[in-house]
C-alpha cells in the first residue's frame, strides 16, 4: 500500500511540474527575444556537470535498493570494496551527491543574481527560479528522506521488510526528482 500511495502522490507532483513547464513555454512563446538574451547568462558546462552528478546519484540510490532487497544494510568488507557495500553506504553516497547538486544550484543562483537575473528582473527570471527552485526544494526533501532511512537503519536492532520498503519508496521519489530534473535541464538549458 505504501508503494501505491507513493506512486499516486508522485502523480500529483507530476501535475505540479507540468504546470511549471506550461508556464515556462507559455511565457517563452510570448517573448522569444527575452529568452535569447537571458539564456546567454546560463553556464551550460557547469549545469551539465551538476546534472551528471544528480543522474549518477540515481544509480547509487538503486544500488542501495538492491542491497536493501537482499537484506544487506551495511558493508561486509573494506570501505574500498564497493561490491561489498550495503544500503547505508550507497544511500550515504547518494546523499552526498544530492547535497553537491544543491550546492551547485546555490552557486549557480549566486552567479546569476550577480549577473542581474533575479526572480523579479524579468518573466524569464521568474519562471527559471520557480521551476528550478521548486525542483531544488524537492531534492532537499529527498535528502531529508535519506537521512530518515539511514537513521532508522542505525537505530533498529534488526533490518526488517518495512525498512526495505521504506528504502524502495524513497528511491521512487529520488528517481522521480531525477527524471524531472532531466526534463527541466533539457527545457531550460538545452532548448534555445
Amino acid at each position: 500500500m505504501v508503494s501505491v500511495g507513493t506512486i499516486v502522490w508522485l502523480s500529483s507532483e507530476l501535475m505540479f511540474f507540468a504546470a511549471l513547464f506550461a508556464a515556462y513555454f507559455t511565457i517563452r512563446s510570448v517573448s522569444p527575444e527575452l529568452w535569447a538574451q537571458e539564456t546567454e547568462l546560463l553556464n551550460i558546462p557547469f549545469s551539465t556537470t551538476n546534472t551528471i552528478i544528480l543522474v549518477l546519484s540515481s544509480v547509487t540510490c538503486q544500488l542501495g535498493v538492491f542491497k536493501a532487497e537482499d537484506g544487506q544494510v551495511g558493508r561486509t568488507g573494506s570501505v574500498w570494496q564497493f561490491k561489498l557495500w550495503g544500503l547505508r553506504e550507497w544511500f550515504i553516497l547518494t546523499y552526498v551527491m544530492g547535497a553537491i547538486f544543491i550546492g551547485g544550484q546555490a552557486f549557480e543562483y549566486a552567479e546569476l543574481v550577480h549577473e542581474g537575473l533575479t526572480l523579479s528582473s524579468s518573466a524569464y527570471g521568474t519562471v527559471f527560479y520557480l521551476a528550478t527552485g521548486f525542483h531544488g526544494i524537492h531534492v532537499i526533501g529527498g535528502l531529508i528522506a535519506f537521512l530518515f532511512v539511514l537513521g532508522r537503519t542505525y537505530l533498529a536492532r534488526k533490518f526488517t521488510h518495512e525498512q526495505a520498503v521504506t528504502a524502495i519508496v524513497v528511491s521512487y521519489y529520488w528517481h522521480f526528482v531525477d527524471v524531472v530534473w532531466v526534463a527541466l535541464f533539457a527545457t531550460v538549458y538545452l532548448i534555445r
